[in-house]
């Protein structure tokens, strides 16, 4: 199989992903309930991954919050931020993960750059849309459907000149992209752990940069007299029993990932990238790339994206296609109707990965009688 739908998730791991995850299995108890061996060796394994964020995205340890995934993380922010019917600036290439829970909130939306591509179109609309009363900017950092790296920094700049709390979902972004979350001055950053960080699914990291409401109450081994939430970090919004080897596991792969850069990771990723675009167009298939983008490519084959999906899959070659739970994005780039087929590339993708579906694809073309 040639997996290409690393934007869902990195079924590939390095192998001291699983070795880390099986080890703590074997040695570790839960953190933070007993002074015994295997408890302080859980405690060690999970401090150790926080520090390993807070190398990888200039973020002090006590920063760094474990999530089950990156949409619990964005919940979490954007309840501490937002108050029911609240006004919130968002890019026009949002995941659900962010609409979802603003439209449960009923907050008062305005769409900022719906333009694939176009930092200079983003940037003006941003500029006129953050103004006075709007309570928080939420952006993702790269369209999980285009690839488009938005312009986070100057968005960030903007925000901080006005005051304005921003949340970022940097889902395609982390272990892709250098993040400086210092830098940034973003109140949130949430992230999932099996993505371009490699762990394990059901982990995630939200970096916070002050308070925040939990969203879930409960035990934390820490306080336990108290009837409310510690009031510090991270405990403030970890109850309940922690996922000591995904999290042993995310460890190991941001260790990985920040041993070879994410921009030479990216580097490799979007030279392969080009060339699929490249040859998919000279296919005659309409391929969305341009600048600005990172290692996901969507394009419309020649019939319906759900069944040439599945006919390449037939052959081989996993990846995705339909709406990508990014209804918004779709509808930014005219694609509501008819969805996309979607492919995004990973540390173990090949040259002959990308000829050989590009080769596929084109074979699906449907040819017309004269």
């Amino acid at each position: 199989m040639s997996y290409l739908d690393y934007g869902a998730t990195s079924f590939h791991k390095p192998p001291q992903v699983s070795r880390a995850v099986e080890r703590a299995m074997h040695v570790c108890a839960s953190p933070g309930r007993g002074g015994y061996a295997a408890a302080e060796q859980a405690a060690r394994v999970v401090f150790r991954a926080r520090e390993e964020a807070g190398r990888l995205f200039s973020c002090r340890p006590e920063q760094v919050v474990f999530t089950m995934n990156c949409t619990h993380g964005l919940n979490i922010a954007i309840r501490s931020l937002v108050h029911p019917g609240g006004r919130v600036v968002i890019s026009g290439f949002e995941h659900n993960a962010v609409t979802r829970p603003l439209h449960a909130l009923n907050a008062a939306l305005t769409v900022a750059g719906e333009k694939l591509f176009d930092w200079e179109d983003t940037l003006a609309c941003f500029d006129r849309a953050l103004q006075p009363g709007v309570e928080a900017a939420v952006v993702t950092h790269v369209s999980n459907v285009f690839g488009y790296i938005l312009p986070l920094e100057d968005i960030a700049r903007m925000c901080r000149d006005r005051g304005i709390p921003l949340i970022v979902d940097a889902a395609q972004s982390a272990g892709v992209l250098p993040l400086d979350f210092e830098g940034l001055g973003a109140a949130f950053l949430a992230m999932p752990g099996h993505k371009g960080l490699y762990g394990p699914q059901g982990t995630g990291l939200l970096l916070c940069s002050g308070d925040a409401q939990p969203l879930l109450y409960g035990g934390t081994g820490s306080m336990s007299r108290e009837q409310t939430m510690p009031e510090e970090l991270p405990d403030r919004l970890e109850a309940g029993t922690q996922n000591v080897p995904g999290i042993a596991g995310l460890g190991a792969g941001m260790a990985w990932v920040r041993r070879r850069g994410p921009e030479n990771l990216l580097l490799r990723e979007h030279a392969l990238l080009t060339l699929c675009a490249g040859k998919l167009s000279e296919g005659g298939l309409r391929v969305f790339s341009g600048p600005h983008q990172a290692a996901t490519l969507s394009y419309l084959p020649h019939g319906d994206c759900e069944e040439e999906a599945q006919r390449l899959a037939e052959h081989g070659f996993a990846l995705r296609a339909g709406l990508h739970c990014a209804p918004l994005a779709h509808r930014s780039a005219g694609t509501l109707e008819t969805g996309t087929v979607r492919l995004s590339l990973g540390f173990d993708t090949t040259r002959e990965d990308i000829e050989a579906f590009c080769a596929c694809a084109a074979r699906g073309k449907i040819r017309h009688p004269r």
